[in-house]
């Protein structure tokens, strides 16, 4: 610089050619205006090697939480409270082991006890959050001071939500109390499925450790695709990495590679247990079960299903990468498309949502058609799709009335560690908020309580295809005997009793039970 300009920077004493060879340059020279630093392996970025320049930055945001006001209450308030939080999110874990162990051993009056406590709970949480309000309210020292204040809207914004949520609960049961016969029998065998294979509990677990080791590994590749390229300098004399090539695009492969992997995964998940559970309701002797069915499960998807679960996933991505695109246009045209292009866009992302929905449903079900015929993903996916035409009408009353009956386990596990979250924050009201510990408390105890019994639910709905193909191929005659566990054979045998009731009187509840029985006269 000293050269360029004829600008004599450090003292008199040292010429130019000497700024940065005599030892006494240190001092006799102006600091450089940027920090010392070093560089990160790999990354080709410099840091700072001063700590104290990390203290600046830590002491500047500091400064934002303390000069935000509602920040820094709410921050106060979980500190405060991380001994209750700590507490609760133990209990939702326990509260969800133990309604897996219910689901065990009572399945058969599961779904009936599971109303009960959700009405009662729904019904005692509200009338909880109302008292609350109203006593909060009379108290002199509601309007002291912010916090409360604070509270006492919070308090309002809980009871009203809950009350209408507790209406639409109570409508929704009214309208499917008759719709459960088969959900409760298939919630017994579901029992007896978890008796004879403990480890389908631990699944989730598995799932969520290896996601955690791929995203880890998709971040750290990430990290290297933004440091890959040349080092050109800038017009600003800063040097840029510029990717020149095939390079530039290999952030796309990297996003497609992450939505498939994942889904890849969790196809995997959904293969084992189906694999697992269809090896346990074809085994007409149960004590002829191979040691380890999850395991011989996972030897043959590993041997010879890796390429249904790639198909299957891959169909997934197709759809999913289409929707983000479409959302991420939506977010960047945000305010300003005109109404019809927004209309369009949310319509456009609501059917490819659907439609995820759908192909997911039928890629479950795909995979357990594949664990029964041993056939490759599009035979299956076929097998399945027609079984599940054929049982429209009872493939919507069990997923409905099965998947609704899980969510009211979610729901009782939430609503109780949020009552109990509820009763011990209460007694911290006047000097800290617990709005925000209280929505962490209920995330997590959701998260929990759905890690637990997403497996029930996958289990469920695997016995309900291995049932519907059992009782299309199998009539219980001589050599033609059903494979299914002796709940699901009264509840068979009931059907067709309802059936004939129903032929003799036109009772449309006797064709709603009609049992999947005439397609095996083929």
């Amino acid at each position: 610089f000293s050269f360029s300009t004829g600008s004599t920077l450090c003292s008199y004493e040292l010429q130019p050619a000497e700024y940065t060879t005599d030892p006494r340059a240190a001092k006799l020279c102006p600091k450089y205006p940027v920090p010392e630093s070093a560089p990160i392996p790999f990354f080709h970025r410099c840091a700072p090697v001063n700590i104290s320049c990390y203290a600046k930055f830590a002491e500047a945001l500091i400064t934002f939480v303390s000069d935000s006001s509602v920040l820094h209450r709410l921050i106060s308030g979980v500190m405060t409270s991380k001994e209750i939080i700590m507490g609760l999110c133990l209990l939702s874990l326990v509260l969800s082991m133990i309604l897996m162990v219910i689901i065990r051993y009572i399945s058969r009056v599961l779904v009936w006890i599971l109303t009960i406590l959700v009405i009662l709970g729904s019904l005692g949480g509200t009338g909880v959050l109302w008292w609350l309000y109203a006593k909060q309210r009379l108290s002199a020292s509601a309007l002291e001071t912010q916090i409360a204040k604070d509270n006492l809207q919070a308090l309002l914004i809980y009871a009203i939500a809950a009350t209408v949520f507790t209406v639409i609960l109570l409508l929704i049961m009214l309208i499917m109390r008759k719709r459960v016969a088969l959900t409760i029998a298939l919630f017994h065998v579901a029992g007896k499925v978890f008796i004879h294979l403990p480890l389908l509990v631990f699944q989730p677990f598995w799932t969520f450790f290896v996601l955690i080791l791929f995203w880890t590994y998709w971040i750290a590749v990430l990290l290297f695709l933004g440091t890959t390229g040349s080092p050109v300098p800038n017009e600003e004399g800063f040097v840029e990495f510029q990717m020149a090539g095939p390079l530039k695009y290999m952030w796309w492969y990297h996003v497609v590679g992450l939505i498939w992997i994942s889904e890849f995964i969790l196809a995997c998940q959904q293969m084992t247990v189906a694999g697992a559970v269809v090896t346990y309701y074809f085994t007409r002797e149960k004590r002829n079960l191979p040691f380890t069915p999850i395991l011989a499960s996972v030897n043959r998807l590993v041997c010879y299903h890796l390429g249904t679960v790639a198909k299957g996933s891959f169909i997934i991505t197709l759809v999913k990468i289409p929707r983000m695109i479409l959302m991420y246009i939506h977010t960047q045209l945000k305010g300003k498309e005109n109404a019809c292009a927004r209309c369009m866009l949310k319509a456009c992302i609501c059917c490819l949502w659907c439609l995820e929905k759908c192909l997911t449903y039928l890629n479950q079900n795909a995979y357990t058609a594949t664990a029964i015929n041993s056939t490759n993903f599009c035979t299956s996916a076929k097998d399945a799709f027609v079984i599940l035409v054929e049982n429209a009408l009872r493939v919507a009353a069990i997923n409905t009335v099965g998947d609704f009956m899980l969510f009211l386990g979610k729901v009782l596990i939430v609503c109780s560690t949020g009552l109990a979250g509820i009763m011990l924050l209460n007694y911290q009201r006047d000097y800290t908020i617990w709005v925000l510990p209280l929505i962490i408390v209920c995330l997590f105890a959701f998260l929990v309580a759905h890690c637990f019994l997403s497996i029930y639910e996958m289990v469920v709905d695997v016995l309900f295809l291995c049932f519907a193909i059992d009782t299309k191929y199998n009539d219980g005659s001589p050599g033609r005997e059903f494979y299914m566990d002796k709940v699901l054979m009264e509840f068979v045998e009931n059907s067709r009793k309802s059936m004939k009731e129903a032929g003799r009187g036109g009772g449309a509840e006797g064709r709603e039970l009609k049992p999947m029985v005439g397609a095996d006269e083929e």
